[in-house]
């Protein structure tokens, strides 16, 4: 089992920025691979960005260069620095986690076992 909570998100400003924060408990074999998803109004939950074992990172082509993943030092918590948000990053942003490496590499939400509630992230224009 594996709990995970989110936190950090709001309300901003197009061009602002905003860091997303998830804390991790439980089974830790079962969250080497961590990652962010992010869910539109009438849109499926896509892939945003994965870290796997604190090392290697996957993102989006959309988010490319604005935002960063990155763990803390005791690997239990996820964070996502979001730089330069566009109207179009709005959406419910969550924290998952699987076993995986290929979990990470595909950032594929059929791939993930474990999510938390999410955390509502708007941008305005």
């Amino acid at each position: 089992q594996v709990q995970l909570v989110e936190s950090g998100g709001g309300s901003v400003q197009a061009g602002g920025s905003l860091r997303l924060s998830c804390v991790a408990s439980g089974d830790t074999s079962r969250r080497h691979c961590m990652g962010w998803f992010r869910q539109a109004p009438g849109k499926e939950r896509e892939g945003v960005a994965s870290i796997y074992w604190g090392g290697n990172t996957w993102y989006a082509d959309s988010v490319k260069g604005r935002f960063t993943i990155s763990q803390g030092n005791a690997e239990n918590t996820l964070y996502l620095q979001m730089n330069n948000l566009k109207p179009e990053d709005t959406g419910m942003y969550y924290c998952a986690a699987d076993r995986w490496a290929t979990s990470c590499s595909s950032l594929s939400v059929a791939s993930f076992t474990s999510w938390g509630q999410g955390t509502q992230v708007t941008v305005s224009s």
